[in-house]
């Protein structure tokens, strides 16, 4: 009878390492444990779990990977503060259910459960998510994405659990041969307001803007889509963002610290292709025109005061240092809050909500009220615009608004009366002049298509006469990620103003950057005009001018790259030499 007992338990043993060798275990017992070789893998074959070394390191981790896509794409690391020198690491799961990496009997990670467990279970699911429950409950005592790296996965919540004091967010590895926590996170801010920051370090580097029913107020492209779902809640109990899959395929959102960016992927045959990626452009940049101040890319240059305001430096400001950002042209006085009045500014992501109050019950009208009864309060809007519905309310400056050719929110800004009465005596003048042309047009045909003439020649003159520019404005990062940071490699010529570079955007597009040499004769006012002429020369033998960028001293132009050379003859090829000096004659 001991003999029959002894061969069922070898038996038993035998068949429980052959499952682990060849990964069709799902979960761990107190009684089994995860050595470093083995695996477990979730039920459909989605997910593995097990050690791994990444990159080049030789350092052992426990990690979480997709099972079917050829290379390894880790989306979950337990140790990744303490790395195992060695293979003889083991992950094991306690009679209380807590989680131990162990190398050579000492703890290096492990992980606690909410409440002691009676039968515990370590299962990984078909989600990507490693929990631990007690038998077959459907409860989780813990859970890996309580506790994601840098990857967020389909049904994650990113965000706080308010009641446990837990802060889901994301940390990016310090490079690809190094799990550990970098300096650049994805973190969902804890004010009455609630939005996303990117932080590189203790500064902030992007803002997503608070949720206003449909998205973030910075993302207006954040729209319903055949692939992903997405929804925000925030409660007494909890603030976090949710996306899930409508499709089945494998999709991974992650903070990247080589290239500084929250990138989003989907995964087709030829690889991971890029989905979307924050920032999206240099208007993106935290606070980049200071207070009171809005940011349009397409402007040049991209700062400019709202109305009602000034630069706070008016050197500064010409220098393209907007940091100080802007003041009001006439100040607020607290015993005159009655007569204030509100202007409103379209197409906006709303200002840093650091210093913001919030109620959901409020209307419009009632917030407005409230605002105006506070001579602190600065601005005011609706927290939800699906239905018009709520109150959102500013202190203090107004800082990294944004402004979108398309889409945006409202905001109502508190202004000195006499602001409010100039802009009244304007729209006046508009519609006292708009009645007297109109009656002149009606009763004099001939004088109107006078008019009509001369309207068109002056417009002429002031097209001719304009010097702003609709030509997106690239950030340093960008472009120097785009060409390698400059490396001599990627050189394709040479003229007198400076080199030519190839490079590539994010986005797979392949571009031309001119850098003006730092040694060149050629001022911020010339750079400008011939970014205007360039800008305005359209010709199917021509290189397109897709950018510019203008950072400290450095100034660059972004063409579009044209394989047969001919953005080289552009740009500094000698037989180009007439068009070089019609430009110059130009400047």
């Amino acid at each position: 009878m001991d003999l029959l007992s002894s061969i069922l338990v070898v038996t038993n043993l035998l068949f429980f390492l052959f499952k682990i060798s060849y990964g069709v275990l799902d979960s761990i017992t107190p009684s089994q444990r995860l050595s470093d070789g083995d695996t477990i893998m979730s039920r459909e074959g989605n997910f593995v779990l097990g050690f791994f070394s990444p990159g080049s390191s030789k350092n052992r981790y426990v990690g979480i990977w997709y099972k079917s896509i050829p290379v390894q794409t880790v989306v979950w690391v337990a140790n990744r503060v303490h790395p195992i020198n060695d293979t003889s690491g083991i992950l094991m799961i306690n009679s209380t259910g807590n989680l131990n990496v162990i190398q050579n009997n000492s703890v290096v990670w492990s992980a606690s459960t909410l409440k002691e467990a009676q039968s515990p279970l370590l299962q990984l699911l078909d989600t990507g998510n490693l929990v631990v429950t007690d038998g077959n409950s459907e409860d989780y005592l813990w859970q890996s994405f309580d506790y994601p790296s840098d990857t967020m996965l389909s049904g994650m919540k990113y965000g706080w659990d308010l009641k446990r004091g837990l802060n889901r967010r994301l940390i990016a590895w310090k490079n690809w041969d190094d799990p550990s926590p970098g300096n650049f996170i994805l973190e969902m801010t804890h004010h009455n307001y609630p939005e996303a920051y990117l932080w590189q370090g203790s500064t902030i580097y992007f803002r997503s803007g608070p949720w206003n029913g449909y998205r973030f107020s910075g993302l207006p492209g954040l729209k319903p889509n055949p692939v992903f779902a997405f929804k925000f809640v925030f409660n007494q109990d909890e603030a976090y963002f949710i996306c899930t899959l409508k499709q089945s395929l494998h999709a991974r959102s992650l903070v990247n610290q080589t290239n500084s960016m929250f990138q989003r992927f989907t995964w087709t045959e030829q690889g991971w292709k890029l989905h979307a990626y924050l920032p999206m452009d240099f208007c993106d940049t935290y606070a980049l025109c200071g207070a009171y101040a809005r940011c349009l890319v397409t402007d040049f240059p991209v700062c400019q005061c709202l109305n009602g305001f000034k630069p706070k430096s008016q050197q500064r400001w010409d220098s393209m240092d907007w940091s100080q950002g802007c003041v009001r042209n006439k100040r607020l006085s607290c015993e005159e809050k009655s007569t204030h009045g509100f202007l409103k500014f379209s197409g906006l992501k709303l200002p840093d909500t650091t210093h913001s109050w919030l109620n959901t019950k409020m209307n419009l009208k009632e917030c407005r009220a409230e605002c105006l009864n506070n001579c602190s309060c600065m601005a005011y809007t609706n927290s939800d615009i699906r239905e018009g519905a709520g109150c959102a309310i500013w202190f203090g400056d107004l800082v990294d608004i944004k402004q979108f050719p398309t889409g945006g929110q409202d905001l109502y800004i508190r202004m000195h009366p006499s602001e409010l009465g100039s802009i009244h005596k304007l729209n006046k003048k508009k519609r006292v002049v708009v009645i007297i042309t109109a009656s002149i047009i009606s009763g004099l045909l001939t004088l109107g298509l006078l008019w009509r003439f001369t309207w068109k020649t002056t417009n002429r003159r002031r097209e001719r006469k304009k010097e702003d520019v609709d030509v997106p404005l690239f950030n340093f990062t960008t472009v120097a990620t785009a060409t390698n940071k400059f490396s001599p490699a990627n050189v394709i010529g040479a003229g007198g103003f400076g080199p030519v570079y190839k490079g590539r955007l994010c986005n797979g597009q392949d571009i031309a950057v001119k850098r003006l040499s730092k040694n060149s004769r050629q001022g911020l006012e010339e750079f400008k005009t011939e970014v205007v002429l360039i800008a305005k020369l359209q010709h199917k033998n021509l290189a397109k001018l897709l950018g510019y960028c203008v950072e400290g001293d450095e100034k660059i132009l972004i063409y579009e790259y044209m394989p047969n050379k001919s953005l080289d003859c552009f740009i500094f090829a000698a037989t180009c030499l007439l068009s070089m000096q019609l430009m110059e004659d130009f400047q």
